[in-house]
């Protein structure tokens, strides 16, 4: 069995201690290369060669309970949906159900209604409403006494541990003042069956509305589900069928009409048509498209009626593969993450340690009653010190920010490439569909007399007809705008950065660049002004010689992309460094780098030279992004602190890159950037309010503003801020949503 992906839905954590004892069983597991625990999710993704049913008894025997998620991306969404709607009912019925009970015994307190413990009867009333918030604590609080004794088995401590034994101690020692009232001084003859019950009523209420807020944080997933069809329509045998989409095959004709959405990816076979893309390239002007062109799932046909076949379905189209990118990278981790994991996995037995402290110092120096004061003071410390919004800190931002980012046609594969990005210093460009549109065309053909420019062309265009380089393919376009017949080939030879070689009607014909020229020792000095005049204008020339003489030039120009100046100046208006590397001669990289506003430039550059490069700025403690299109640059893009491969629309499984830009856009970069450092600032913003709260919290409840100012603070009070701090930064996270980018927003970054 081969490596696999495997995604697991966790029940019963409940703070960031979980995902590190969640992780730790997983990794145990034989087989596992890799797993990432989604707090904010409750999911787990592994890879490895494991099954999923091993995975499921590690996790159980951690003391949490799971399951293989095997439905769709749709069904999980909706799945999803109705299980947080399901917790949130249920929350806000344990919610109602404990402030029923302790609301009206904390006002009775307040108003001085409730019997004392002299007699008896008074103390057989106490009884019964100790029974009834017994009965309510196991109504509204039975998950979290669960799930700190599976934490107990295992020798371990969570959230539900700090919950348990604060409403705990605080019911135990009540039915203890009621039974042994006389056995006990005066001072520490208090009931605290209201805190209890209160304390349970606000922490449901947290999680419940944690729960709803959550629930946008998916938003980016579902829209792209949404965007496949449930059905097409299939040409079999002559006739048109409407067909669920899992029923479509490859190889299959499917007819779709203006206003429909491309069930599957395909090539157009008859008919054209204007598609709208925008919902992966993030633009939105509508691209026409005739027969023999590529056609997505999920596009939109805006006009004409056409047919395609089918060349991709199920989970091999492009979006299915963006929803699953989408999905890894929300589920992965980056660095600050992964501290915070760690951090968290020991701060429950911190907390443990502080809270039997203060017990003991106020137990031993507290003023009368001590045993009350210690008491009080103990059950706050456990209570405020949840780590609930530092388990969430992280990865709810992730989540937020990657699906921002796929929304703007920002494809990130992981936490720590977003991360990243935030901190680059210089951005290196490739020339050629990058700041360029990749699409050159062919201005000129100039021959030697010994030979005609059809000549030079029909050459030309013989050893490129099989090229997918830019370049070879403008050639044999201008070619067959001639209507020029193409010669049979052999002893083809392509030479990497430089150009190929080829054998036609017995002559050795080379074309290339001006490097295969030298290397062959042909004397190109009659063309040399020619090839010089044209790289002025931006125009790349590419040399042809046959049988050892130089016998022409062809010179292509590349259209610079309309926004690329912009794109440029809003990257230096962000602080950043902006390089040209090209593998272009000299003179035409400079043309463009003029035409764009890039000050820096190396060209004539080969492709294992571009990483060099990098490597070589990484030296100088430059942070470097590389933005290529993903094929020839991608020793570069390995190299690069974070790698940005241009994309198409189709092809997003690059793997040397950390994002792909599915947009074509430079302004896609700054976007990226922009996104980065406001998912890395809201990361920042939700720790910072983690710690500050515990770190304040924590020493409040245990009561070190007590001596100073007498301020002691209510356990009631601690559950209702623990419980508002989860919300909180669920809540900040959410702020994401609403960034604005390049569509909205010609502006800076902010």
């Amino acid at each position: 069995m081969s490596d696999q992906n495997i995604r697991l839905s966790i029940s019963g954590m409940t703070c960031a201690g979980c995902v590190a004892s969640v992780e730790k069983a997983i990794n145990q597991v034989p087989g596992v290369t890799t797993a990432a625990v989604n707090f904010a999710e409750h999911t787990a993704n592994i890879t490895g060669d494991v099954t999923a049913q091993a995975l499921v008894t590690a996790v159980k025997s951690a003391g949490y309970d799971a399951a293989e998620l095997t439905s769709s991306e749709a069904d999980q969404i909706a799945e999803k949906e109705q299980l947080d709607l399901v917790n949130y009912k249920q929350s806000m019925r344990q919610s109602l159900a404990a402030a029923l009970v302790g609301f009206p015994l904390m006002l009775a307190d307040i108003l001085g209604f409730l019997p004392g413990l002299e007699t008896m009867v008074d103390r057989g009333i106490w009884f019964l409403i100790g029974l009834l918030t017994l009965t309510v604590m196991v109504y509204a609080g039975r998950r979290y006494y669960t799930g700190a004794w599976k934490a107990l088995l295992i020798h371990n401590a969570n959230m539900d541990t700090l919950i348990a034994l604060g409403t705990g101690a605080a019911w135990v020692f009540s039915i203890v003042v009621i039974i042994f009232t006389q056995w006990l001084p005066p001072s520490v003859q208090h009931v605290y069956f209201e805190a209890a019950a209160v304390i349970l009523s606000l922490i449901n209420l947290g999680s419940a509305l944690e729960s709803k807020a959550r629930g946008n944080t998916s938003q980016a997933i579902k829209r792209l589900i949404g965007l496949q069809p449930k059905t097409a329509r299939v040409v079999r045998d002559g006739k048109e069928l409407d067909v669920p989409i899992a029923g479509v095959g490859l190889q299959e004709t499917l007819r779709v009409r203006p206003g429909e959405k491309i069930p599957v990816d395909g090539q157009v076979i008859e008919g054209t048509s204007s598609i709208d893309e925008s919902m992966l390239t993030g633009e939105p002007m509508p691209v026409e498209k005739k027969k023999g062109d590529a056609v997505v799932a999920g596009s939109i046909n805006k006009t004409g009626s056409f047919l395609f076949i089918s060349t991709r379905i199920g989970k091999d189209t492009a979006l299915a593969q963006i929803i699953g990118l989408v999905r890894n990278a929300q589920a992965s981790k980056p660095a600050i993450g992964k501290l915070v994991d760690k951090v968290a996995s020991v701060f429950v037995p911190t907390v443990l340690i502080l809270a039997v402290i203060t017990f003991l110092v106020w137990l031993n120096y507290g003023p009368s009653p001590s045993f009350s004061y210690a008491l009080v003071t103990t059950m706050t410390v456990l209570i405020i010190a949840c780590p609930c919004a530092l388990g969430l800190a992280t990865p709810i931002s992730i989540m937020v920010g990657v699906g921002k980012a796929a929304e703007s046609g920002i494809l990130i594969r992981n936490g720590d490439a977003l991360q990243q990005a935030g901190k680059l210093t210089t951005i290196v460009l490739d020339k050629t569909g990058t700041v360029t549109e990749g699409r050159p065309s062919v201005t000129n053909v100039m021959a030697l007399p010994h030979s005609s420019d059809d000549e030079c062309l029909s050459l030309s265009a013989s050893i490129e007809v099989a090229s997918e380089h830019p370049l070879g393919i403008a050639i044999v376009e201008a070619a067959k705008q001639r209507a020029l017949t193409l010669h049979e080939i052999s002893h083809f030879n392509a030479i990497t950065g430089q150009g190929v070689s080829a054998t036609i009607n017995q002559q050795q014909v080379l074309l290339g660049n001006i490097k295969l020229m030298q290397q062959h020792k042909i004397d190109i000095s009659t063309l040399a002004q020619e090839a010089k005049l044209r790289a002025r204008e931006a125009k790349t020339p590419v040399y042809l010689a046959v049988n050892g003489k130089a016998t022409g030039v062809i010179t292509i120009a590349d259209p610079i992309k309309k926004d690329s100046r912009d794109a440029v100046a809003r990257i230096k208006k962000a602080g950043l460094k902006v390089i040209l590397l090209t593998g272009d001669n000299s003179v035409t990289a400079q043309a463009v780098a003029d035409a764009v506003g890039i000050d820096q430039v190396y060209a004539e550059v080969l492709p294992g030279e571009k990483a060099d490069h990098v490597r070589a700025l990484q030296k100088q403690g430059e942070i470097v992004g590389m933005v290529g299109d993903g094929i020839n640059d991608a020793p570069a893009l390995a190299t690069a602190d974070v790698g940005f491969a241009i994309g198409t629309g189709t092809d997003i499984a690059i793997e040397s890159a950390d994002i792909t830009l599915m947009r074509g856009s430079l302004n896609s970069v700054v976007d990226a950037i922009q996104i980065s450092r406001a998912t890395v600032r809201n990361i920042k913003q939700n720790l910072f309010g983690a710690f500050i709260y515990n770190t304040l919290g924590i020493p409040i409840a245990a009561g070190v503003l007590y001596p100073v100012i007498g301020l002691l603070l209510n356990p009631m009070i601690a559950g209702a801020a623990m419980a508002m701090s989860s919300v909180t930064v669920v809540m900040n996270a959410n702020r994401l949503r609403f960034l604005k980018t390049t569509q909205s927003v010609k502006g800076e970054i902010s």
